[in-house]
């Protein structure tokens, strides 16, 4: 038999669109919904193998239910712009996949969908409705399959006419009666007051249809229930009506029309998925005997093997004469120094000629040799060279002390500063996104088609950055950043051992001495580490409020913590028992697992991860080591200088984003603070509360930092309240009081969030972007996390761009310089220098002068440095 499939458009965009988080492409448009509709199709294509197949849609014109009854559908809310956007995004992607879409005025898209299931059960063929919505439960029978997608988009059910009687009690057709004594509140469908679901069943199991329900009123028990429907009967019948699907509507249908088409083209479909980002959707796509990708899949690139000590010498001469090389590298471990390994080089020209360097294979044969000649491509800075993450192929070539040089272009960087919201950066998929097609193979084959695209790859990348003026960012501040962060990796941090050792004893003793206070306040022992255990003893031995809680129990995370710190001593204990153990496993076992023999740590910095331009760290993370509790200031004191020689220096830009905030918004008030060096928190408090400077007290002053760094973050009153312990109001004032001194401020964050509206992104002061999507949402709660976006991240990514072009300066006057002094850490706005003594005056007087003039700024910025032989010594 053959077999026809409804898509129900408007309840399946809707199921998608509530059933999956808020996603957005590089251009800001919502995608959620089509991505769950696309995803389903997909499926059910697979699934049921249609011979044909049809969506529907609902106009907005009212139909002829609306003009019966003014009510019907009142008070729906109005659909969400995120969503209402992406109705016309499905309907090109239906047309591009030959699938025909029906809508009529004056009808639902349920009538469309009864109207073909009825004419294509009459000509034989099998019917599977695809809906969110029950209403469609009407329809089935033994040829017309009702599938009602479950939990999102990921589950389904299946109905006919033998599954509705075995799990309702009803037949399809009843299931109109059922819902015209219930009625619908999401349709606004009257039905009978005081006639629930469970009601409305039983009576419709019993008598069979509204009808009889009415031949029979004298035997229906209950008197309540027995007024309801004398008085309610006209609103029952007409109800029935309202619910009633009509399979007649007046559309013209031709099978022909509606077949299920092989011959669409592929390729404009894979274009409309790389605009909206669906990579995990393009390799579902059917491949078509006449697509580019199969014909390219045949498309043998030819390559070189370059195993041997023989024809290693025969490529690099090749490759020395060229005027351009295009790189990428299989590195292994590449997140771990010391475990980090460079397996194989794919090496191209722009005359397509192709080599695969096996690294690891020319070094066991003869290391001396290798090394010599690949120093002779790779320390050639006149050979330009275009790559892909050229940080981590630097961190490698320096373990055999082999200097890359003459980088040009990075496009995994390039990628990254045209759109930081992706989170990874893979080639194959920078290549899908800006030249719309897919990469085929496996292996060395796919390492060396991946590289084939560097070129195209570089014009397409390097016009988006000159198009979002973005030069400087790029070619100044982040290319050159990958090498200065290699050399950091490289040279890695000194850790004492046996000082490690003695801070691992003094955390077990404070931990376990933490343990018995809260033994001793909880009047039991119990395993701190067990939510569960930690619940018991919380709420209902020690009877807290219980905040939130979870499928499994009490949820005890850190937010309910800190609203219940206030509640019982306990808290505090617990809380600083967490942060023990985090600090314990994180930083004193963390450090062992990751120190060389030589005592070193070489933690792997990020360039291409957050959001906002900040860089991070991992294995370990050195810039989120927690100094609110002593313990963990502690733990600075491990890191140490190379050597009785050196010390280490820290230099810490002087509240940075607080003068970026000044700049940016060109407040004369806030400017000239920071031009009279000011103590800003001080002023600021007498600013707000309106007392002399002399007379500021040190909670004056906090809530005033407070204010200051909430300002810059977005903080809504209600937010600073809760972090200050204070009344909203209270809290309300202290903001109010603080935008009347500093208006331009308030100014520049309306019009932040004006612009991100408007752009769907904001801007540093080189141009960075971010992309806020969510400044345009309906829901509050989002539409406020996205003002908060908009306002913290020019403040915060400026302040990003400062600190690493700043960084990048300082390695180049070192280098130009000659130092034996190292940058070896940066820690958000603080950079760490491994200082050789006899180096001091100069070291200082570089970093200093180039932290403070590494920006053309209405505000000064100020840098301050301390020197100590640890890092703990040296704040």
């Amino acid at each position: 038999m053959e077999r026809l499939v409804i898509l129900d458009g408007n309840s399946l965009l809707n199921r998608a669109f509530y059933a999956l988080p808020p996603l957005t492409n590089s251009e800001g448009i919502y995608t959620n919904a089509v991505f769950g509709f696309t995803n389903m199709l997909l499926k059910i294509q697979d699934e049921i193998k249609p011979d044909y197949i049809v969506s529907t849609f609902d106009r907005k014109a009212p139909t002829f239910r609306h003009k019966e009854y003014d009510e019907y559908k009142a008070g729906r809310k109005k659909m969400p712009e995120e969503l209402a956007q992406q109705f016309p995004l499905v309907k090109d992607m239906l047309k591009l996949f030959a699938i025909n879409s029906f809508e009529i005025d004056g009808f639902e898209a349920d009538d469309l969908i009864g109207t073909l299931a009825k004419f294509a059960e009459n000509k034989s063929i099998e019917v599977y409705i695809v809906t969110g919505d029950r209403d469609a439960l009407q329809l089935a029978s033994e040829n017309i399959k009702v599938v009602i997608t479950k939990k999102g988009i990921t589950e389904k059910e299946i109905y006919d006419r033998k599954r509705m009687i075995e799990e309702f009690g009803v037949t399809p057709t009843q299931f109109i009666d059922v819902k015209g004594l219930m009625g619908d509140a999401s349709d606004n469908i009257p039905g009978v007051p005081g006639v629930g679901e469970k009601t409305a069943f039983k009576l419709i199991k019993e008598y069979g249809s509204i009808e009889e329900v009415y031949k029979n009123i004298d035997k229906i028990s209950g008197k309540k229930l027995k007024e309801n429907l004398v008085e309610n009967m006209e609103s029952a019948f007409f109800s029935k009506k309202l619910a009633t699907i009509v399979v007649d509507a007046p559309i013209e249908i031709d099978m022909e029309d509606i077949k299920s088409k092989e011959d669409y083209d592929v390729e404009e479909i894979k274009k409309l998925f790389f605009r909206l980002q669906f990579k995990s959707l393009i390799d579902r796509l059917p491949k078509k005997e006449n697509d580019n990708i199969k014909k390219e899949a045949e498309e043998k690139i030819d390559f070189q093997e370059v195993s041997s000590i023989g024809n290693l010498e025969v490529a690099i001469n090749k490759l020395i004469s060229k005027s351009m090389v295009y790189i990428t590298s299989h590195i292994n471990n590449e997140t771990n120094f010391s475990t980090l390994e460079l397996k194989n080089i794919v090496l191209s020209t722009q005359e397509n000629e192709n080599f695969v360097f096996y690294i690891d294979q020319l070094l066991s044969e003869d290391s001396e040799n290798t090394i010599r000649n690949l120093k002779k491509l790779f320390e050639n800075g006149s050979i330009k060279k275009i790559g892909y993450d050229m940080k981590n192929t630097y961190t490698a070539l320096r373990k055999h002390s082999i200097e890359l040089e003459g980088i040009v272009f990075d496009v995994k960087i390039a990628a990254y500063i045209i759109d930081s919201s992706k989170g990874e950066y893979e080639l194959i998929n920078i290549i899908r996104d800006y030249l719309r097609t897919d990469v085929l193979g496996e292996g060395v084959a796919l390492e060396v088609k991946e590289n084939s695209m560097l070129g195209l790859l570089y014009e397409k990348l390097n016009e988006s950055i000159k198009e979002f003026g973005m030069e400087k960012l790029y070619y100044e501040v982040e290319l050159p950043l990958s090498r200065v962060l290699a050399s950091m990796e490289e040279i890695g941090f000194k850790v004492n051992a046996e000082k490690l050792e003695e801070l691992k004893s003094k955390f077990t003793s404070e931990i376990g001495k933490v343990q018995e206070e809260i033994y001793a306040i909880s009047e039991e022992n119990f395993n701190i580490n067990s939510p569960k255990q930690l619940g018991k003893i919380l709420f209902e031995k020690l009877d807290l409020p219980v905040i939130k809680k979870t499928k499994t129990g009490y949820s005890t995370n850190a937010e309910v913590l800190e609203e219940l710190s206030d509640k019982h001593p306990i808290i505090e204990k617990i809380i600083y028992y967490r942060q023990l153990t985090k600090l314990y496993s994180t930083y004193i076992e963390g450090l062992k697992a990751v120190m060389d023999e030589k005592s070193r740590i070489h933690s792997n910095f990020n360039q291409t991860v957050t959001t906002t331009g900040r860089l991070s760290s991992t294995e370990p993370n050195l810039q989120n080591i927690p100094v609110k509790y002593q313990m963990g200031k502690e733990i600075r004191k491990v890191f140490e200088a190379d050597s009785a020689e050196c010390d280490i220096l820290s230099a810490d830009y002087s509240q940075i984003e607080l003068r970026v905030l000044a700049h940016a918004a060109k407040d004369e008030n806030l400017i000239s603070a920071f031009k009279h060096h000011s103590d800003i928190h001080t002023k600021t408090a007498s600013e707000v509360f309106k007392v002399p400077i002399e007379e500021v007290t040190q909670t004056m002053r906090s809530r005033a930092k407070a204010v200051n760094f909430g300002i810059v973050y977005g903080i809504s009153d209600f937010s600073l309240a809760k972090d200050l312990k204070i009344p909203k109001k209270e809290a309300k004032q202290y903001m109010d009081t603080y935008f009347e001194r500093y208006p331009l401020v308030k100014k520049y964050l309306e019009d932040t969030i004006k612009s991100a509206e408007k752009d769907s992104f904001v801007k540093t002061i080189m141009n960075r972007r971010r992309y806020v999507p969510e400044v345009n949402a309906s829901n509050k709660i989002t539409k406020a996390l996205g003002d908060r976006l908009a306002m913290n991240a020019p403040i915060q990514g400026s302040a990003a761009d400062i600190i690493k072009l700043a960084m990048v300066n300082v390695y180049n006057k070192f280098k130009e310089n000659k130092l034996k002094s190292t940058l070896i850490l940066q820690v958000h706005d603080e950079l760490i220098v491994n200082l050789w003594k006899d180096e001091e005056e100069i070291v200082k007087k570089i970093v200093k002068e180039e932290m403070e003039n590494v920006i053309e700024f209405s505000v000064p910025l100020e840098v301050d440095i301390n020197v100590g032989h640890t890092w703990y010594d040296a704040k």
